[in-house]
């Protein structure tokens, strides 16, 4: 397999936007001699779901695009064509000379008009003062199924726990296995943060604990709790096929419906208010303030930090809340924006990608 492949499928939906302050480079919206080529506002939601697929058929033809941009812009370049448009992402980090300051991105489109609007917005999104190069090819036919069954493999987290698809048979019958169809959301265990927020949760849950994951995408946060001992796990995200995917992977898993709780929540995030439940038997349960002993966001920088406060409420004093999706470099605007809302915080990173976590301050509500 090339290079590392991410399949943090993320879309977008609405609003999320970050004001830069003077001196600082937050990878979110900044201004940029690219901003003239489209519309000066751009408001963006993140989602934990990818571009929707082709609806007339699995299989149809796509645009394979490859990028050559900065070394040290391209693991953020990735996420934000995932973000704008693109399929899939990929670095050629194997191909890479390493007295050369550029790496090549290989991404796919299912259509055409969308890749130089893509690029465009990603390259503007991340601060990038010129429009990277970049080549298109179009393919004939490609099997978006087939494809997904070929890369996601048996995924072992760490020691007994494993990710296993839908279509495959777990590593070790005697292990703690999460069955998974990702479908177009995050979550298979591959990528670094969803490896971190895993092993964060298998280290936290003892048992009989409420746990919120913020952006469920596939579900796998919320079921790997399940399985750990959670008592109930509620997962919210503002799209539908995310959703569907984690009532779909729970059910894989044999996971109660009353043991968890999946919501869709308005493009803000906010999850006061709720567009639709997918849960037989949710009576009395509620995504109040301060009702969860874990809390965790595994989205992106933007929203982490317009919706710091809205994060953190749900957690009970002295809780646990993470917040992960940022790379290391983007840690220090996280940490900054909930140091007055936690306390003890630590960070562990994998691969260049960071965990934040810390616990509740008691003052805050």
């Amino acid at each position: 397999m090339r290079g590392t492949h991410f399949f943090k499928h993320l879309s977008c939906i609405s609003s999320w936007r970050i004001e830069p302050q003077p001196g600082r480079l937050i990878h979110g919206i900044s201004p940029s001699p690219l901003s003239q080529r489209r519309p000066s506002s751009l408001f963006r939601t993140f989602s934990t779901s990818c571009s929707s697929p082709p609806t007339h058929s699995w299989t149809s033809p796509y645009f394979s695009v490859r990028i050559s941009c900065p070394k040290d812009k391209a693991d953020v370049l990735a996420e934000a064509l995932l973000c704008f448009g693109a399929s899939s992402s990929s670095m050629d980090k194997q191909g890479s000379d390493e007295g050369n300051d550029k790496i090549c991105i290989d991404s796919i489109f299912y259509d055409r008009q969308d890749v130089d609007v893509c690029i465009s917005h990603a390259a503007d999104s991340i601060g990038l003062k010129e429009l990277p190069s970049y080549e298109v090819r179009m393919g004939e036919q490609y099997d978006w199924i087939k494809n997904t069954e070929e890369s996601f493999c048996p995924v072992e987290v760490t020691k007994g726990l494993w990710i296993v698809p839908e279509w495959g048979n777990p590593p070790d019958a005697h292990a703690t296995n999460i069955i998974l169809n990702p479908g177009y959301t995050f979550g298979t265990g591959e990528h670094p943060t969803t490896k971190l927020c895993l092993l964060l949760l298998h280290g936290l849950i003892k048992g009989g604990e409420l746990f919120l994951d913020y952006g469920t995408g596939s579900g796998i946060l919320a079921i790997a709790a399940l399985k750990f001992g959670a008592a109930l796990a509620v997962g919210t995200d503002v799209d539908p096929q995310a959703i569907t995917a984690a009532t779909h992977n729970a059910a894989l898993n044999d996971i109660s419906p009353n043991k968890i709780h999946l919501t869709l929540v308005p493009p803000d995030g906010r999850t006061h208010e709720v567009v639709e439940e997918q849960n037989s038997n949710s009576v009395g349960v509620k995504t109040d303030s301060e009702s969860f002993d874990i809390v965790i966001a595994n989205i992106l920088l933007n929203p982490l930090l317009d919706l710091a406060d809205e994060i953190v409420s749900y957690a009970k004093p002295g809780a646990v809340v993470a917040v992960s999706g940022i790379i290391s470099e983007q840690v220090p605007y996280v940490m900054e924006r909930y140091s007055p809302l936690l306390e003890s915080i630590s960070v562990t990173e994998i691969d260049d990608w960071a965990c934040v976590r810390g616990r509740k301050r008691s003052s805050h509500s």
